[in-house]
């Protein structure tokens, strides 16, 4: 077996709301940083936004303005999986899709080191189906971290069937540099945050579908009366109502239970392409800047 690689630079596959939040907390927690998208100009977008998310950092005495340079200096904009050759762990943060991510998986594991690290950023999807899809199962995991990333302090970590101890605690130890509390999760479906989160989300467009109240009734009755800092369907929209029917699919098909069938609303919102804040609508319309009810 390899030993565990001593971690200088990070690969991070997909520069998009995840991607960009991945790199810039391994950034500013001193890694290098290999940022990839299917376009150079999509990995060089997502530095603009980790730019403008430093500056609220600075804003709120988080970090000092020094750091700022320091941080964007670190991170390499890519086009190309090949330039992941040089990293000792690269985390794949693609769309919530088992085909997209092993297609990833198998071009990528092309141009990596023997002993580098392969992690996935999914949220709900198998961890040693994924890992057997690649040519290293033992140094293959799941590191789930929340969104935003910068903001939330949670990271998953789960291991598939087959993933060494060395591997475990290397990835533990890369969490636990970057600041990040951690919460260790068996692998099955949609692991421990959105086992219990879906469910709540699919159950509040039910009470939508069927009716018993508006969205911002039910919205507000979760925030004032569970003390939740935003309602479940402002939740939903921020996800991604994509991303949230997605993972109710694994879980009603991982599972076999009835509970998990996700809300015929929830399917038809995906369908009309309103797949909340990102665009422009959904539980929510957006496009005035001021959000209002779409039911």
């Amino acid at each position: 077996m390899a030993e565990t690689p001593n971690i200088k630079t990070i690969g991070v596959i997909g520069a998009g709301q995840m991607g960009n939040g991945i790199a810039h907390v391994s950034a500013l927690s001193g890694y290098d940083v290999v940022l990839t998208d299917v376009s150079l100009d999509r990995a060089k977008a997502a530095l603009d936004i980790i730019s403008g998310n430093l500056d609220r950092q600075i804003a709120k005495g988080l970090i000092a303005e020094s750091e700022k340079a320091q941080t964007l200096g670190r991170i390499t904009p890519s086009e190309s999986l090949s330039d992941m050759a040089q990293a000792q762990v690269v985390i794949e943060a693609a769309t919530e899709n088992e085909e997209v991510k092993k297609k990833i998986f198998a071009d990528v594991c092309e141009h990596l080191n023997d002993d580098a690290i392969l992690c996935t950023n999914t949220s709900s999807i198998s961890i040693t189906r994924l890992a057997a899809s690649t040519d290293r199962a033992e140094r293959f995991m799941g590191m789930h971290f929340m969104n935003p990333v910068p903001v939330m302090q949670l990271v998953e970590l789960i291991r598939g069937i087959a993933t060494d101890e060395p591997t475990y605690k290397a990835i533990h130890g890369l969490a636990s540099q970057m600041g990040k509390t951690i919460a260790t999760s068996e692998d099955f479906p949609a692991f421990i945050v959105n086992r219990i989160l879906m469910p709540m989300i699919n159950e509040a467009i039910y009470t939508l579908y069927e009716g018993v109240g508006g969205v911002e009734a039910i919205d507000t009755a979760l925030k004032l009366g569970a003390n939740h800092p935003m309602g479940p369907l402002q939740l939903a929209d921020f996800i991604g109502l994509d991303t949230c029917l997605a993972i109710m699919q694994v879980l009603f098909e991982g599972l076999a239970d009835s509970k998990y069938r996700p809300c015929p609303l929830l399917v038809k919102y995906v369908e009309a392409g309103w797949l909340g804040k990102k665009a422009g609508r959904g539980f929510y319309d957006y496009r005035s800047g001021v959000p209002v009810p779409t039911r």
